[in-house]
Formats: structure tokens, sequence, C-alpha cells
């Protein structure tokens, strides 16, 4: 039981950390401007700040789940 939760948590590090890496370089750096730029859809700029902030805040929320979410699970051996 105690290892599948281990699992978990991995899993929810793996993602909060992946997510928060892409979104903050998109957010802060103009890769996703030039990719919008080169596709052609530039009109979706103005609105890539209200889905791009909350969204890294989400994948920093599952992060810290991930971290936080196995302490509880520990228990000394016996």
């Amino acid at each position: 039981m105690l290892h599948e939760g281990r699992r978990v948590n991995r899993r929810l590090v793996k993602i909060g950390g992946i997510g928060s890496v892409v979104t903050a370089l998109c957010c802060f750096t103009p890769v996703l401007v030039w990719l919008a730029a080169g596709l052609g859809v530039s009109a979706v700029l103005g609105y890539l700040d209200l889905v791009l902030l909350p969204l890294l805040g989400v994948f920093l929320l599952v992060l810290l789940v991930g971290l936080f979410r196995g302490r509880g699970n520990t228990r000394p051996r016996t």
C-alpha cells in the first residue's frame, strides 16, 4: 500500500514539474509567441495571459501536492 502511494506522488511531482517548466517557458519567454506567429494564429496572443498564468498556478499546486502528500504516509518500522 505504501509503495502505491509513493508511485502516485512521483507521478504528481513529474506532471507538476514538467507542466510548470513548459508553462513558465511559454509564459516568460517568446516561445509561444513565435509558435503562434509561425502558425498564423497571432490573434490569440492577447488571451495567452488569461490562460497561462492560471495554468502555471495549477501545475505548481500539483507539484506541491505531490511533494507534501507522501509525508503523512511514512510510518517507522517496528
